[in-house]
């Protein structure tokens, strides 16, 4: 099974997976690039998974779902380009055979989901949408701090060998906030160069793991002291209540230039 992004728009990646016959896609924004990949991979599209509502992950759906007769699973109580199988947590979901959890993982919208795979070519991996990403999370547009929170503790308590497979290449920007917030982190600073690396290179810094983000991502370290510190003088208030801590630090990000 072979795992690879499309790149879309000007930083949205649609993930793919395939055997070499079939293929099912992650938050189509757009279909010709699809479409295209599709034609030189010689596959056929089976099924589209969807996180959420937002257009740039779901406005390629009518094209490639009329192009191609995909299936197309997504979360309960959202509005999305019909028919979709919808889905809830702790339900699972069988595209080209594989056996994927439905995780809801509430904050950027009220009713994301994530996909989780146990186990692909000897790791897990993990579509997550807008909810996590490598250095950074997605903004509250309809969800509270203490639900984003919750979701990426949840997201976090995952195998840290499990792929992280974020839906833009948001990371050098994200690296930067984080470095603002711990300019200390070895691990932070070893992996920015890194991703430098790749980003001059062209390639994407995706995936990332769970267990690399643990160590550089502010926002899965919102329990820890050098968080609590950071968003403490960042406030002028005394912080240690990891929710607490977690609004300081993205709505300090919401802000960072």
């Amino acid at each position: 099974m072979v795992l690879r992004p499309i790149p879309a728009f000007s930083d949205n990646y649609i993930w793919c997976l395939h055997d070499g016959t079939d293929a099912l896609v992650v938050d189509p924004g757009e279909a010709p690039g699809v479409l295209d990949w599709l034609a030189a991979e010689r596959v056929k599209l089976k099924a589209i998974l969807l996180t959420h509502h937002h257009p740039d992950h779901t406005g390629g759906v009518p094209m490639l779902r009329e192009a191609t007769g995909a299936a197309v699973f997504g979360p309960a109580g959202e509005q999305l380009p019909e028919p979709v199988e919808r889905l809830c947590d702790g339900q699972h979901v069988q595209p080209l055979g594989l056996d994927f959890a439905v995780m809801h993982v509430p904050g950027h919208t009220a009713g994301h989901i994530a996909y989780y795979l146990h186990e692909l070519d000897g790791a897990p991996l993990l579509f997550c949408g807008d909810t996590l990403f490598s250095g950074g999370c997605g903004r509250l547009f309809e969800g509270t701090p203490a639900q984003m929170w919750a979701s990426l503790s949840r997201l976090a308590a995952l195998p840290e060998n499990t792929r992280v497979c974020c839906t833009h290449e948001y990371t050098l920007s994200n690296l930067s906030f984080a470095q603002a917030v711990e300019p200390d982190n070895t691990d932070l600073n070893d992996h920015i160069r890194h991703c430098r690396q790749l980003r001059e290179q062209n390639f994407p810094t995706l995936p990332s793991s769970i267990g690399l983000e643990k160590r550089i991502n502010p926002f899965l370290r919102a329990h820890l002291p050098v968080a609590a510190q950071a968003a403490s003088l960042r406030s002028g208030a005394t912080l240690d209540d990891p929710v607490e801590v977690f609004a300081v630090l993205r709505e300090w990000k919401n802000v960072y230039r």
